[in-house]
C-alpha cells in the first residue's frame, strides 16, 4: 500500500473561498474543509476593489489549520477569472486589485473594436466578449489611469498573485490566461500582435506556463512566520472552472459539464479550439483546460 499523499487546496470564488485538505491512498481521494470565508469586495469612492490582503490572510489562516493535518505533499490555488494584480518596479503590489462588476470598463468594447473588429477579435482569441475581460479592464488603465499602467512592471492573475505573495515566483497559468481575451488559443501563448494594436503593454506579461509541474515552494519569510515546512506549490488549473472541469468523473470524451458556483456554466472539453460562425454568433467561449484542451 503506498504511504498516503496530502495536498492542500485553495479555492476560491467571487463570493467565498475554502482550504480543502485532500488525502491519496492510491485508491482514493478523501477531502475535508479546513477553512472557510467569504470574499467580500469593498467599494471605495467610485471603485470597487477586491480585498487581496484579507484574502492572503485567509490564506495563512489556511495553512495554520493544515499544520495538525501531517505531512503536506504540495499546494496549489484556483480563483475566478479575468481580475489581476500589477506590481511595481520593487515588486510590491500598486493598488488592490478592482472587481470585475467596477465600472471602469463601461463602454470600453466599443473603443476596443473602433481599433480591432468584433469579428477580427473573436477569430483571434475565440473568447466570449464580455466587458470586464482582461483585455478590456487594460484598456480601461491605459485610457484611464494611464500613470499607474506606466508605473507596471508585472501583471499577474488573481490565482498567479497569490501564489507569488506565497513563493515570490511570478507566472501565468495557461488556463486563467484564457479568460483574458488576451491569448492566441492555438498556439495558447500570448497574443502580442493583438496588444501591439491596442498599444497595450506585452511586457508586463509573464510567460505562459502549463498545469501539471512544479511552480516554487513557500517562501523563507512564510515558512518563519507560520512556523512549516517549505511546501511545493504546484502548477494547477488555476482558473476555478477548470480545475472543476478536471473533477468530471467521465470516462469518455464527449461529455457535457455543468458547473454551479457564483456562476453556472454549460460546456464541453474539446482537444482544439471550437471558433467559427456558429460559436461566433452564440457568444460561445473557448477558455484553456488540462493538457492543453479547450472548454
Amino acid at each position: 500500500m503506498m504511504v498516503k499523499k496530502q495536498v492542500l487546496a485553495f479555492d476560491f470564488g467571487a463570493s467565498s473561498g475554502r482550504a480543502m485538505l485532500g488525502q491519496f491512498d492510491g485508491e482514493r481521494i478523501d477531502l475535508q474543509e479546513l477553512h472557510r470565508f467569504p470574499n467580500d469586495p469593498v467599494q471605495v469612492g467610485d471603485t470597487l476593489y477586491w480585498d487581496v490582503l484579507r484574502l492572503f490572510h485567509e490564506i495563512k489562516q489556511g495553512l495554520l489549520k493544515a499544520k495538525n493535518c501531517g505531512k503536506i505533499d504540495s499546494l496549489g490555488i484556483d480563483t475566478w477569472g479575468v481580475d489581476f494584480g500589477l506590481l511595481d518596479q520593487d515588486g510590491r503590489i500598486l493598488e488592490n486589485p478592482v472587481h470585475y462588476r467596477d465600472s471602469r470598463t463601461k463602454g470600453v468594447m466599443d473603443e476596443v473594436f473602433r481599433l480591432i473588429p468584433r469579428d477580427d477579435l473573436y477569430q483571434r482569441t475565440g473568447t466570449q466578449f464580455l466587458h470586464f475581460n482582461t483585455l478590456y479592464q487594460l484598456y480601461a488603465l491605459k485610457t484611464k489611469r494611464p500613470e499607474l499602467l506606466r508605473q507596471a512592471r508585472c501583471l499577474l492573475h488573481m490565482p498567479d498573485l497569490f501564489l507569488y505573495l506565497l513563493t515570490g515566483h511570478r507566472q501565468t497559468e495557461f488556463t486563467i490566461a484564457s479568460t483574458g481575451q488576451m491569448l492566441n488559443p492555438y498556439t495558447c501563448d500570448w497574443d502580442h500582435e493583438l496588444l501591439e494594436r491596442l498599444g497595450l503593454p506585452a511586457e508586463i506579461l509573464c510567460p505562459v506556463v502549463h498545469p501539471g509541474q512544479s511552480a516554487a515552494a513557500l517562501s523563507p519569510q512564510i515558512c518563519t512566520e507560520l512556523g512549516l515546512d517549505p511546501i511545493p506549490a504546484m502548477v494547477v488549473t488555476s482558473h476555478d472552472t477548470a480545475s472543476a472541469v478536471v473533477a468530471v468523473p467521465s470516462t469518455q470524451d464527449d461529455f457535457v459539464y455543468i458547473s454551479s458556483g457564483t456562476w453556472s456554466l454549460m460546456g464541453i472539453e474539446s482537444k482544439k479550439p471550437l471558433i467559427d460562425d456558429q460559436t461566433y454568433a452564440f457568444n460561445f467561449t473557448n477558455e484553456g483546460g488540462y493538457n492543453r484542451t479547450t472548454r
